[in-house]
């Protein structure tokens, strides 16, 4: 366990040093980047490659009403919400630190870009991407034993993505992440999943957005479910607005991954929406 941490905090540093090493050699400065492959920060639930500017603050409310399934009873998701409150800083221009709280978690992440996506050279885009959740849906009052240590998740990702035209971007995410407490004993405690995720722009200021991610050594007995997203992302004077539907009420990542309990075919997802605001 203890390796395992360590390795996902250090895994940064490695990174940034083999990349240091390697600038100049694997990709020719002179030669011109590909950008804006994505709009927002995040896809819908999966983080995108793209990475806050140095000194850029961002202020970001993320939004997810009650499961529409509940119908007039949970007035069609508006009760039972979970908001999320998250300030990001770019450190220099490639490196953003986050810090986030909702009704479910706290959340604490840092987002590094590795390679970018270059025009006529390296085809992809790599971004970096650890998170550190703290559950707060775990209650004393159910598992008497419970120490703090047990509410945390640790989550590794590399972000890759491809912008194909000026239309089309996709993303693929090799994740895993170590949840210190499963609910169900069965659960390995470290946990794989491969995350999937693209836009198309079909207007000036319109893109449609989805992403899907799969958890690979779920256990079968498991209630919860992948998460699976639909949104749209509107561009308004350098900012985007992001309206989706998911069966993921979790916002951040240990949520989403691990605990996603909506089920499309029985219609409970949830609608939600970001908001930002870059200072």
């Amino acid at each position: 366990m203890k390796k395992l941490v360590l390795f996902l905090f250090l895994f940064p540093l490695w990174i940034y040093s083999q990349n240091d090493l390697l600038s100049g050699v694997d990709i020719p400065v002179s030669k011109e980047k590909v950008i804006s492959a994505f709009k927002a920060l995040k896809i819908v639930n999966l983080e995108s490659t793209k990475v806050a500017a140095k000194g850029d603050m961002y202020f970001i409310v993320a939004h997810r009403f009650g499961s529409i399934k509940d119908g007039f009873e949970g007035f069609y998701g508006l009760d039972n919400a979970n908001t999320q409150i998250k300030f990001i800083y770019g450190i220099t221009d490639g490196f953003h630190i986050s810090a986030a709280r909702s009704q479910l978690a706290y959340d604490f992440a840092a987002k590094y870009a590795l390679f970018p996506q270059i025009k006529d050279g390296f085809p992809v885009s790599i971004v970096g991407f650890n998170s550190l959740s703290i559950n707060n849906t775990l209650k004393e009052s159910n598992y008497p034993e419970l120490k703090f240590e047990n509410r945390l998740t640790y989550v590794a990702q590399l972000l890759i993505s491809r912008k194909f035209t000026e239309k089309l971007s996709l993303e693929v995410v090799p994740t895993i992440f170590h949840e210190n407490f499963v609910e169900n004993p069965e659960q390995n405690n470290t946990q794989y999943a491969i995350g999937f995720g693209g836009r198309y722009k079909f207007a000036k200021r319109w893109s449609l957005n989805i992403d899907y991610a799969a958890h690979l050594n779920r256990v079968s007995n498991s209630i919860y479910n992948n998460p699976l997203s639909i949104g749209f992302d509107l561009e308004t004077g350098g900012h985007v607005f992001q309206m989706h539907f998911t069966n993921s009420q979790g916002i951040d990542e240990a949520g989403y991954l691990a605990r996603t309990t909506g089920d499309w075919s029985k219609g409970d997802v949830f609608f939600g929406f970001n908001l930002a605001r870059v200072f």
